[in-house]
This record gives C-alpha cells, structure tokens and sequence, in this order.
C-alpha cells in the first residue's frame, strides 16, 4: 500500500518543505488547495518524484461561505472554492478530494450541505475525483456511522467517506467494523493518534491505538480492497514532528508486513 504524509504538518516553504518530505522517506503526500500552485513547486515535486494522493478541498473556505449556508451567496461562494479545488486535484494528479462537515446542525442544513456536495459530486467524477466527506467530532456529522449514513442516504455514487483513526477513537468507534461497513465507499484514510479525548493528531502509537488495533485496521482495508494511501495526518504542533513523521511511516510499514 502507499504510505502519504499530509504535508502541514511541517511548517516550511513551500519548496522546502518538498525537500523535507522526501527525505523522510514519502513519495506520496496530501496537499491543501493553495499547495502546488507553482510552476516552481511543481517541478521540484515532479523532480523530487513526489506524487499527490489527496487534496483537503475544504481547507482556506472563504470566510462566511457554507454548503449547508441558508445564505444563497455563501453556499455559491462555498461550492466554487471546492470546485476550484477538486480543478485544482485534477491538474496535479490526485484522485480523492475530501471535505469536512460545518458545524451546523440546526434545521434543513444537512439537506442543503446534501444538496451542494452532490453537485460538486458530479463535477469531481467528471474529472475522475473522488469526493469525500471526513467524519469529524462536534460537527452535524460526529462520527463514520453518521456519515456513512448521511453518504448513502444522498444517492449519489460518488461521494465517499474518510476515515480519521484518530477520529474513530474520539468517538469510541471500532476501525475494523467501520472500514468493512464502509466497503467501497471508503476513498481514503488518515492514520493518527490521540488520548481517546482531544484530537491532537500524535504519532502512531503515543496514544490509546495498539499495534494490534493498527494491524486489524490495515488487515480490514486488504479484506475490501482499498486501494487509497495510508495517509499520516499528525499535527505540526508535535515536538519532534520529522522523527514523528518517520517513526509511524516505519509503524505502518511494519503493520503492513504482518
């Protein structure tokens, strides 16, 4: 399986950061939208032979813009920064393009958030992106069993789900179970781990997550054939984050061996 890093988790220049990354051992990464924006950057990557899994449509949403706005104006602004996103996953070769829930969960606003992502579904399939939404704690869409939920009650064949480890620990749900229950409609998933409270994004293995637990989550993503990254999403507040970094590459090498 390919192994990816989330690439803020180091806080450098853009060019030094590309560097950085490939010393540590990655060769696939995550990328927000205004990564890569660069002909500069993205010679280096393609020199560096760096390729990108995944784009975090949702990061630098305008401020005020919503799917699940009631403003007509704020969705309108909300759905073309996705859209100039999943463009912008397209143009560097991504094929997953992920979103996080609002924070509203008052009214209609899950049938409008459902609304505009099955546009912008149809946009990313157009362009071969998968659309995927991340279940995220104290959002309308807390845990992977609500928004696989919400995912198949759209209709829509191609939005996805994200699964979050550290998320799943958060709310005290199984990965193994999650991940066969999500079948192929799991696009991606974001290896991290926390105290089973906060979500801190630590190296693998700090936490409450078990090299058991990380060998039953990586043998439940052969059993359905996933074909994604095992993406790293660790926080760039971590002390020593390069040696995080290489640390849970080198766990889920070995996760993967067993």
């Amino acid at each position: 399986m390919k192994i990816a890093c989330c690439i803020w988790a180091l806080s450098l220049p853009e060019t030094e950061l590309l560097r950085e990354i490939r010393d540590l051992g990655f060769s696939w990464v995550d990328i927000q939208p205004g990564h890569l924006r660069t002909m500069e950057s993205r010679l280096l990557a393609q020199e560096l032979g760096l390729h990108v899994s995944c784009v975090g449509a949702s990061f630098g949403m305008p401020a005020g813009a919503a799917l699940d706005s009631e403003d007509h104006a704020a969705r309108q602004a909300s759905e073309k920064h996705i859209m100039d996103a999943i463009e912008h996953a397209a143009d560097v070769g991504a094929n997953t393009a992920y979103l996080v829930p609002s924070k509203n969960i008052r009214g209609d606003a899950l049938e409008r958030y459902a609304e505009s992502l099955s546009r912008l579904a149809d946009v990313a399939g157009d362009r071969g992106i998968k659309l995927a939404v991340e279940h995220f704690p104290d959002t309308a869409l807390p845990t992977a069993a609500d928004t696989l939920e919400f995912i198949f009650g759209t209709g829509h064949r191609n939005l996805y789900l994200l699964i979050d480890t550290g998320h799943l620990q958060m709310s005290g749900e199984d990965p193994e179970a999650t991940i066969l229950n999500a079948g192929d409609r799991l696009a991606y998933v974001h290896f991290d781990d926390n105290d089973g409270i906060g979500d801190l994004h630590w190296a693998l293995l700090d936490g409450v997550m078990t090299e058991e637990s990380l060998a039953t989550a990586i043998a439940a993503l052969d059993s359905i054939g996933y074909q994604g990254a095992l993406s790293l999403e660790l926080s760039p507040k971590l002390p020593k984050i390069k040696r995080a970094l290489q640390n849970s590459r080198d766990i889920l090498l070995r996760a993967c061996l067993l």
